[in-house]
């Protein structure tokens, strides 16, 4: 789709210094700006890539000061970082507002199916489940019997739901990304028998789930996300655990069997939380840390596996690294020690 510069200005409520008709129908950064493309200029350390950008339009700041003749129409608004923002998330809802059933597809008989959905080539719905207005569900997604998909929630490619999985409104779910698969447990006094998994996993609104996650079914009950958690690329949740609202996981994170975690928490890439453990509201926990018991104040920084106190680790971290000098000291001393007890006799 093709935009004037017009246009855009009247959606960013901005200014048009140029052309007002030339057209763009695609996005850019600055510095790799082509014709028929627009971009924006908001950090200083890009301002020399304004006069030579071959993008059509750029969007800057309404107090910017030109230094130098440009080619590009210019749209002065208040943040032209907020501004360009506003026009990708445009750009996104527009590329990603697929409707209609393929003939390849397969959805039950006995499903429930909202309006203005969208269900992509082998995409397959199981019996009696419940699928919102407005979900995107992408090619090859497999979504299973009694299953509950929310309004304007979006299954990409790939995605597999598991059965007696509830999953909320708004939520984005990447390819690749498994739910409800069943929880590691067996039975090592009856020759490792498998315990069976009969629970289910319950994902409340406004959710993201990056790709290739595994969230597991729990064992009796539900694995729950509560409303606005979001997670990156590759994490693995256990059986029966629980996520607080609006708790972030970066890429590589995972959480054993049972554990609860609180609220407005963050975790840093490679976190890994061992079972049956609370963690308070608003923890934040650096990379690569490894939490052994549970965290019970709020607010609180750590870092370190096993992890402990932020601060107290960096200082310990100065003590470590200096650890060969210090033996070094010490077998000196003790050398010295001994050579003056020789001495005395």
């Amino acid at each position: 789709m093709q935009f004037t510069a017009t246009q855009i200005a009247g959606l960013l409520n901005g200014q048009i210094e140029g052309n007002a008709d030339v057209s763009v129908s695609k996005l850019s950064k600055i510095e790799d700006g082509i014709p028929g493309s627009i971009s924006f200029l908001s950090n200083p350390l890009y301002t020399q890539y304004l006069y030579g950008t071959q993008a059509s339009i750029v969007i800057i700041n309404k107090d910017f000061v030109l230094t130098a003749p440009v080619t590009a129409t210019l749209i002065r608004v208040e943040k032209a970082e907020d501004a360009f923002s506003k026009l990708l998330e445009m750009y996104n809802e527009v590329k990603l507002n697929k409707k209609g059933i393929s003939k390849l597809s397969f959805i039950s008989e006995s499903a429930t199916v909202g309006s203005d959905i969208y269900a992509g080539e082998f995409a397959f719905v199981g019996e009696n489940a419940i699928i919102g207005n407005n979900v995107k569900i992408y090619p090859q997604v497999y979504i299973g019997d009694n299953a509950v998909i929310g309004d304007n929630t979006t299954l990409f490619a790939g995605v597999k739901i598991y059965s007696e999985t509830q999953i909320g409104k708004n939520c984005i779910i990447h390819s690749g990304t498994v739910i409800g698969s069943d929880g590691f447990r067996f039975n090592p006094e009856s020759d490792n028998k498998k315990v069976p998994q009969i629970g289910n996993v319950v994902i409340e609104d406004d959710v993201e789930i990056g790709a290739n996650c595994a969230i597991d079914r729990a064992t009796l009950g539900s694995t729950i996300l509560r409303k606005g958690v979001k997670f990156d690329n590759l994490i693995h949740i256990a059986h029966n655990v629980e996520i607080g609202e609006n708790t972030y996981f970066a890429a590589h994170g995972v959480v054993a069997g049972s554990t609860k975690i609180g609220k407005n928490c963050m975790f840093s890439g490679q976190v890994g939380i061992v079972g049956h453990l609370t963690v308070a509201d608003n923890t934040i926990i650096t990379a690569q840390s490894g939490i052994s018991k549970s965290i019970t104040k709020k607010g609180e920084v750590f870092m370190g596996s096993p992890a402990f106190d932020a601060n107290k680790y960096r200082k310990s971290y100065i003590h470590f690294r200096n650890l060969d000098a210090l033996v070094q000291r010490v077998d000196k001393l003790e050398k010295t020690q001994k050579e003056t007890e020789i001495k005395q006799g």
